[in-house]
């Protein structure tokens, strides 16, 4: 066997291999994903729309109060902030829609990134009919970019797009010599993306959360029952409180 073919054997072996770790780091990521969003979806269900009627309850009370003392410029602050915590709280709990964000600015500098990116990967360049489909495809994910004003997006798509495997044309050994590396240069970069996005993912309040109610649920507790009665608790309170005051603000025009 050539010393070439001996390396491409080394090079074929290396990359099946980061094949499976890439697998198992994509299973890992999207597992923790949708655990994530179930517990999500579970603790608004559970409490989160009892926080989003407590935060009501809470800017109901603040303006209520400001309505006491009109010229309170502090008290009308105090109302306007609660208010817009209780939005988000009915936000976040799916109680109200969220708005959709506005849209992304098209700067030049995207502008110029969009038009290099065009010039490297437009399917009019392809020779072949197996090359204009990949140039569409990528192009494809450009225009996607480009709309959503992602300068990043379309660079990392244009370095990609120079190191794809696929581009290079041969069945010979040296250019599966060249597939081979670029292909496992291809793999150890999707690693390094999948393991980031893992550590983003764990990193996050929502996620530890859910480890701690996890653990607290293995040792018999029922943490988040336990906290829906707690709030449940709080708004009862609250609406006494805002009745008094409403009260009071009857009282003050009969007098």
């Amino acid at each position: 066997m050539l010393p070439e073919e001996q390396e491409l054997n080394r090079l074929e072996s290396e990359q099946a291999t980061l094949e499976d770790q890439v697998a198992t780091a994509e299973l890992t990521l999207e597992t923790l994903k949708a655990e994530t969003a179930q517990f999500q979806y579970h603790y608004h269900q559970i409490v989160g729309r009892l926080f989003a009627e407590l935060d009501k309850l809470v800017a109901q009370i603040a303006w209520a109060e400001a309505g006491l003392d009109p010229d309170n410029t502090e008290a009308q602050a105090q109302a306007e902030a609660a208010e817009q915590q209780a939005q988000k709280s009915a936000e976040e709990a799916g109680v109200t829609e969220k708005q959709a964000p506005p849209p992304r600015e098209i700067t030049p500098e995207i502008k110029r990134a969009f038009r290099q990116a065009a010039k490297l990967m437009h399917p009019d360049r392809a020779t072949t009919h197996a090359e204009r489909e990949r140039r569409t495809a990528v192009m494809a994910q450009v225009n996607v970019a480009y709309a959503n004003g992602d300068r990043t997006a379309i660079e990392k798509l244009m370095i990609e797009f120079g190191q794809d495997p696929e581009a290079i044309i041969g069945g010979d050994v040296a250019a599966r010599l060249v597939k081979t590396i670029r292909r496992i240069a291809q793999l150890r970069r999707r690693i390094a993306e999948a393991q980031q996005e893992i550590a983003i993912q764990k990193a996050q309040e929502l996620h530890e959360l859910m480890i701690t109610v996890t653990e607290a649920k293995e040792l018999g507790g029922d943490p988040l029952g336990d906290l829906a009665k707690q709030i449940m608790q709080q708004i009862s309170e609250r609406k006494i409180e805002l009745e008094t005051i409403r009260q009071r603000r009857v009282a003050d025009v009969n007098l």
